[in-house]
């Protein structure tokens, strides 16, 4: 029997999709290709409709089944990004947690 040690390393992304939220209108999510092979991109965006397709971003499930999708994608090797819109304080997020300081508003 081989052991196969367990490697703490990343990997590098084999392919990359774009999880776009199209607005309150169903359906509410785009799957863009944006690099690597087609089908799996294809076969990922199968996954990721079964998940969100009818669900919009404010819902309370959709938090859950972001980090389903993300975890798929980890997985698989596929690097996500998501365009939640503007005025989401996700999308404003930096690496590590961090978030973008706030402007102050000019009176």
């Amino acid at each position: 029997m081989t052991d196969f040690a367990p490697t703490d390393e990343p990997q590098d992304p084999v392919c990359g999709a774009a999880i776009v939220y199209l607005g309150p209108v169903a359906p509410h999510w785009e799957i863009r290709h944006v690099f690597g092979e087609q089908k799996m991109i294809d076969e990922f965006r199968t996954r990721v409709n079964a998940r969100l397709l009818l669900l919009p971003r404010h819902d309370p499930q959709f938090r859950r089944n972001k980090e389903r999708v993300n975890r798929d994608a980890e997985r698989e090797l596929i690097r996500v990004d998501w365009d939640l819109g503007d005025d989401d304080s996700e999308s404003n997020s930096r690496p590590g947690g961090q978030q973008r300081p706030a402007t102050a508003a000019v009176e």
